[in-house]
């Protein structure tokens, strides 16, 4: 593969006329602010499916496992063509290529969309009236036949007992009307496809974009240009996450519904938000992302330097050296496919040749199953174990913790930019700030919560502490009477501050008002815990009555934000080390084998594993109308702190042991180029330095001398 370099030789003064350097500066422009525009529209629909997993996993009734390999799903797409886009589409109208993947990255977002208006109405299990035409009710404790309970949406099993607590028994309802159409047609098979259509849709945006922009702009300004990129990228998921907290608040169903008759609350574990909504917004504003790309050109002059005449032509140089001044990569028109697919595997064998690149993605293949993990599952780690709604959440997530990230990337550019860190600084400054906040978030493990405390799972119906997630626990002596449901979930709070899964689980015989008005009254199980005030009464909803959690809240957010800025300080410096240890021409195909390699080895398989783990910690789960296993209702908040915190600082702790080995490595590569240039890997990061060392560094100096220019030029 031949290497081009645009050495332009313009007659007279050497230098682009002064018409084409103001137009060529404004392409270059252009490019990056519709790149831009292309980075937050991904990142805002991403996010945005991550601020949904909750209501994603509610509407379907399916577990976190699940949602993970739905999440997935995105890099499936990108693992399916990504290799070839990042080659293949160096050498073609990248632009036009990357205006494609906006579009399609669109139809995939509103095709998530769709099984909202072909599922029905969204029910929820309840045995709360949602009106009350008559002065009558029915009785929370249904004690003779169970057809009484057909009535109801939910699952139709009803636990019998005796008084004299004998084994309880289940019995098993015939299927509610609808129930075999409505369970056959797996709707979140839709949302799995149309996120796989977006990573499909995404893959030319990062590697062609950033390549691009590299080749065509000054090495100096490429590390802003890049870190201006990666900020605007953040500032996506800010807008995505509040989007999902807006859209969290509003009902599934609005617009379809009578809103009265609902008796559920963002906070309820059984509340389902317009989850599709956001889809439909962030899909329209991807589609108008594509359009710049369609009028911008396949390729742009680089502003050049005037060079006196005897010059040699500009020699590339390794990044070890702050001062290097690089030579741009021009991709050469390709012949034909057949002698582009000739080249790839030669190409591709040289990048894994390098190994400071192979070491680089063997790391961060780790910390990314560790970010990805974490970040997909955070806003639910707030709801579960810090008793938030998600609306509350996500608006947390995009309004507090996201701006941290973005300004992090963002002075990590410019801290590059003003020390010129050489590349053993770059990895050692992403090295420390990644380690600082490794032990800031040890932290995490002593903002716990207790366990809220639930009849029969968390807590015993005397108020003693247990842990149970089997069904027969949630039965005694209390509600024995009752002909009740060991699947249901619908809580109530009772006067003495301990929630019950439904009032005939509370022994209630009584029930006043309707709706979210609903009051139980002699709910008898209240007695056992020892509280005799009153008449017995519990309301609707789960007790929210954990003051200590209350205080600790504040204390893990302002922990969380610091922890995030300082490791994302390193973003940037980590990004351009990945982009200057290798040749110029392999750039494009560097960065796709990354972006291939973590979302195939971290976004992939992160999201399911850590789902998995979470599934694990579950105490009651939710049951789908037709019967079956639906989404987790409550959770062990302690289990859920120790495996989740765990699993995401045990694999950083992991990728630590691999950057001293990568330093040891790197610092070796940059000692012995030093002592033999051009001679480590072939020649892979370095071209010679010292051939015609004198005659550059004349030329470098006489250029200074006569044409310095400090408005058009930063030196990194």
């Amino acid at each position: 593969m031949d290497l081009h370099v645009e050495d332009r030789q313009i007659p007279g003064n050497g230098r682009l006329s002064a018409k084409s350097r103001p137009s060529q500066r404004s392409s270059l422009k252009t490019f990056l602010a519709a790149l831009s525009f292309a980075y937050f529209s991904k990142t805002l629909s991403g996010s945005y499916l991550k601020s949904t997993i909750t209501q994603l996993e509610r509407r379907f009734d399916i577990p976190s496992y699940l949602i993970g390999i739905i999440d997935g799903s995105f890099e499936i797409g990108n693992l399916l063509v990504i290799a070839f886009v990042s080659y293949f589409g160096a050498k073609l109208h990248r632009p036009k290529i990357i205006a494609a993947g906006c579009l399609l990255m669109s139809v995939g977002t509103f095709l998530i969309a769709m099984p909202h208006f072909i599922i029905g109405r969204y029910k929820f299990e309840t045995s709360i009236r949602s009106s009350m035409n008559s002065t009558s009710n029915l009785t929370p404790c249904p004690a003779s036949s169970p057809d009484l309970l057909t009535a109801r949406d939910g699952p139709s099993v009803v636990a019998s007992a005796d008084l004299l607590g004998k084994r309880h028994s289940a019995n098993v309802h015939p299927p509610v009307p609808g129930c075999e159409r409505e369970s056959s047609l797996f709707m979140w098979i839709y949302v799995l496809l149309g996120n796989m259509l977006r990573g499909i849709g995404e893959t030319p945006v990062q590697p062609l974009g950033i390549s691009y922009i590299d080749d065509h702009a000054r090495q100096e300004d490429a590390a802003f240009y890049i870190g201006c990129v990666q900020t605007v990228s953040i500032i996506g998921p800010i807008f995505g996450y509040l989007l999902g907290s807006l859209c969290a608040k509003i009902y599934v169903d609005i617009g379809f519904v009578d809103m009265e008759s609902i008796t559920i609350t963002p906070g309820d574990a059984r509340w389902v938000g317009a989850w599709w909504l956001g889809y439909l917004i962030a899909g329209a504003i991807t589609l108008l992302s594509a359009v710049p790309f369609w009028f911008l050109p396949k390729s742009l002059a680089r502003p050049g330097e005037r060079r006196p005449s005897g010059c040699a032509p500009e020699k590339p140089c390794f990044i070890g050296d702050p001062m290097c001044v690089e030579r741009k990569y021009r991709p050469e028109e390709p012949a034909n496919l057949a002698e582009m697919a000739k080249e790839f595997l030669p190409s591709l064998k040289n990048l894994l040749g390098n190994q400071v690149y192979f070491l680089y993605l063997c790391v961060t293949i780790i910390q990314f199953n560790s970010l990805i993990g974490m970040v997909t599952y955070k806003p639910k780690y707030i709801e579960e174990h810090y008793g938030q709604s998600a609306s509350k959440a996500n608006f947390l997530m995009g309004l507090i913790n996201i701006p941290a990230v973005a300004l992090g990337i963002f002075l990590g550019g410019v801290v590059m930019k003003k020390l010129r860190l050489d590349i053993m600084g770059a990895a050692k400054f992403a090295f420390s700030t990644s380690l600082l906040g490794y032990f800031l978030s040890l932290f995490f493990f002593a903002m716990g919560c207790e366990n809220s405390k639930v009849a029969g799972i968390t807590v015993s119906y005397n108020g003693g502490d247990m842990l149970a997630s089997q069904e027969a626990s949630q039965f005694t002596d209390c509600n024995s009477a009752c002909l009740c449901s060991g699947k249901d979930w619908d809580p109530v709070c009772g006067e003495n501050g301990i929630t019950y899964i439904s009032p005939c689980l509370a022994g209630c015989r009584l029930s006043s008002g309707s709706g979210k008005n609903t009051v139980f009254d002699q709910c008898q199980c209240l007695s056992e815990a020892g509280y005799t005030p009153g008449n017995l009464s519990a309301t609707v909803g789960h007790c929210q009555r954990r003051d200590g959690c209350d205080r600790i809240f504040p204390y893990f957010l302002v922990l969380s934000v610091f922890s995030s800025f300082i490791i994302s300080l390193g973003g940037t410096p980590g990004y351009m080390l990945l982009i200057r240890c290798i040749k110029p021409e392999l750039k494009s195909l560097a960065l796709g084998v990354h972006t291939l390699t973590t979302r195939t080895l971290a976004g992939i398989p992160a999201p399911i594993y850590f789902g998995a783990v979470i599934d694990a910690t579950c105490l009651k789960w939710g049951h789908k109308r037709c019967g079956g296993r639906g989404a987790c209702r409550i959770y062990d908040t302690s289990a859920y702190r120790i495996v989740y915190l765990g699993l995401t600082l045990g694999l950083r702790t992991v990728s630590f042991v691999l950057c001293v080995m990568g330093f040891v490595l790197l610092r070796r590569q940059v000692r012995a180029e030093e002592k033999n240039p051009g001679m480590v890997n072939g020649g892979t990061e370095l071209e010679s330095l010292t051939k015609d060392e004198n005659s550059s560094l004349n030329c470098d100096q006489l250029i200074r001398n006569s044409d310095y220019d400090p408005d058009r030029e930063t030196r990194l």
